[in-house]
């Protein structure tokens, strides 16, 4: 039994990987996936799959979170699993660390500016780690020795421990570093850093450098301390770690704290030897040390690993410019299938497919019914044909990746012209006194409450609606560009009505399309027309950066955002909804 639900799955760890979850679960119950992954080191969708099969055998609850049947605990008791003894630290939970009170203060300092500072990017393998863990890495940097005083290299930095070192240290009533060096890529974690970080005493110095190319002379054999939270790949360990090395100075013993999620043994083992091959040695290692906000495939944690130098790591070979694959997305190949909760309905999902990722295909719902969510099932054969790969892509996710794109040209046909100048005048006078401007800071409580309200529309109970944290995201998002942000006010300035589309570009084509994200109007007499008017401004603001496709997507349940779509000439292509605009040279169909 155990042989055979683990070759349904295709499972790497065989065997012994089905026990870790029937030992797991006769541990735990109930116990959710999350749970099991957290507790096995299995990806979560991989306990998923894992559970599916076991429930069909009859050995797990159909109900959740999941226990073990009665024939469950009898296949548990024969395979000698029955006796459960958790020797657990009750305090630490296994982390070996525990935050003394004095630190809570940076904990919640911590926290709000996680809330206030970048957004995590997924295809580029980030996950922002907990306040909570961000300490306990200072912690461990404290408890090994490498600090106070000394210097820190920090490769890679959005999970902003530069700021805890800083924040722990104005806790503390000093800095516990003399400086820390953050090599990063991204323009607006390393500017967050220096705004936040220049009030904090700490001397924090940021350099913006792509990885993939040797670290700039001036900071080799510098740093006494480095850490790294690379992208989960035997090639992403190799890189990042490889720099960390050449910031260090040179001779042995010297710690480089390095965060990684759990993979398969064959995976792990790619990752140990790339660690020897760098002549670096294990000096400690915590499992589920990294707790991590919204990294749901690992179940939100990963391991903690202490290395240092050795005689030998001067002589390993440097790692000159990088080209290949790096993050976990330019190695994905397969697809999966994930069962539509609601339907359950089938949905392939991976590279290939019509989503390419899952949350994607929780953005835009089921394709047969709307709904959600979506429970992973079994890895897809490679050479699978599925019908996602013979129809257009959907309209995209906020991010370029998930641009639509058309498996083969189709005849387009243009769905809206620009309003006549007589038109246009007419709808100004339906929609006075209000009148649209590009949106700016002093709208964010206002607009704040527009998305708080979308979000209450679309997804009911299961909706982010507190306007803060939707005001905070938009002003992080209008530090970037206030472009294609607009607003309906009347004339005391208030603002009635928000309308945001921002212009992305398909990666994989480089075709640019603008994406509707949001429409929302306050109950006016004339609801309708400023609505008709915000959205014919967002269509002249595309017209204007030559965009000839538009997509947009609207909850199932929302009449009226539909109703608003189609008179404006979008075509519905599932639950999202799509047109396409006038050359600006031609002015005509294409």
């Amino acid at each position: 039994m155990l042989t055979e639900v683990a070759d349904a799955v295709r499972l790497q760890e065989g065997p012994p990987g089905v026990r870790s979850v029937l030992r797991a679960l006769r541990r735990l119950a109930p116990a959710s996936t999350k749970d099991l992954s957290r507790a096995t080191g299995l990806p979560v969708p991989i306990v998923a799959a894992l559970g599916n099969e076991l429930r069909r055998r009859g050995l797990v609850t159909t109900e959740r979170p999941s226990r073990l049947t009665e024939a469950g605990q009898d296949v548990v008791a024969q395979l000698g699993m029955d006796l459960s003894l958790d020797a657990t630290c009750r305090t630490c939970d296994g982390r070996e660390l525990v935050i003394p009170d004095v630190l809570d203060e940076a904990v919640r300092r911590l926290r709000a500016l996680m809330e206030s500072g970048p957004a995590a990017d997924m295809a580029i393998d980030q996950s922002h780690c907990t306040p909570e863990t961000k300490v306990r890495r200072v912690l461990a940097l404290l408890t090994a020795g490498a600090l106070p005083g000394g210097s820190l290299l920090l490769i890679g930095d959005d999970d902003l421990v530069s700021l805890a070192v800083a924040v722990v240290g104005d806790v503390l009533g000093g800095p516990i570093v003399e400086k820390v060096t953050v090599v990063d890529i991204s323009p607006e974690i390393l500017d967050y850093i220096q705004k936040v970080s220049a009030g904090l005493g700490t001397r924090v110095e940021t350099v913006r450098h792509d990885l993939r190319q040797p670290l700039p002379a001036a900071l080799h054999d510098q740093h006494d301390v480095a850490m790294t939270d690379p992208p989960y790949t035997p090639e992403g360990a190799r890189l990042f770690l490889s720099r960390a090395v050449e910031g260090l100075r040179p001779g042995p013993a010297h710690s480089i704290f390095f965060s990684f999620g759990g993979k398969s043994p064959d995976e792990m083992l790619e990752v140990q030897r790339e660690i020897m091959a760098l002549g670096l040695v294990t000096n400690g290692y915590i499992r589920n040390f990294n707790e991590y906000e919204g990294s749901g495939i690992l179940g939100g944690v990963g391991f903690f690993q202490h290395l240092l130098t050795t005689s030998s790591t001067a002589s390993a070979p440097a790692q000159g410019e990088y080209g290949g694959p790096l993050y976990t997305g330019d190695k994905r190949t397969r697809q999966r299938a994930y069962a539509c909760v609601a339907c359950g309905e089938i949905v392939p999902v991976g590279t290939g497919a019509r989503w390419t990722s899952v949350a994607a295909l929780r953005e835009d719902g089921c394709p047969r019914c709307g709904k959600g969510p979506f429970r992973p099932g079994r890895l897809l054969p490679a050479e699978q044909p599925t019908a996602a790969t013979e129809t257009p892509a959907p309209a995209p996710a906020p991010t370029p990746a998930k641009a639509p794109a058309p498996a083969t040209p189709t005849p387009r046909t243009t769905g809206w012209h620009p309003p006549t100048p007589e038109a246009r005048a007419a709808l100004a006078q339906r929609a006075y006194p209000y009148v649209t401007r590009q949106a700016d800071e002093r709208d964010l409580p206002a607009i704040g409450a527009f998305e708080a309200e979308i979000a209450r529309v679309s997804f009911g109970e299961d909706a982010i609606d507190d306007p803060a944290r939707w005001s905070a995201r938009l002003g992080r998002a209008m530090e970037k560009s206030k472009e294609g942000m607009i607003v309906a006010h009347g004339p005391d300035g208030e603002p009635v009505g928000w309308c945001w589309v921002s212009v992305n570009q398909n990666a994989m084509t480089g075709d640019r399309y603008a994406n509707f994200r949001s429409l929302a109007v306050s109950p006016l007499d004339n609801r309708g027309d400023v609505a008709e008017l915000l959205l014919t401004a967002g269509l002249e603001f595309c017209l204007t950066k030559g965009i000839t496709e538009v997509v947009g997507r609207v909850h199932v349940g929302n009449v009226p955002m539909r109703t608003v779509y189609r008179k404006f000439g979008f075509d519905p292509t599932s639950l999202s909804m799509k047109l396409f605009l006038p050359g600006t040279e031609s002015g005509g169909t294409r």
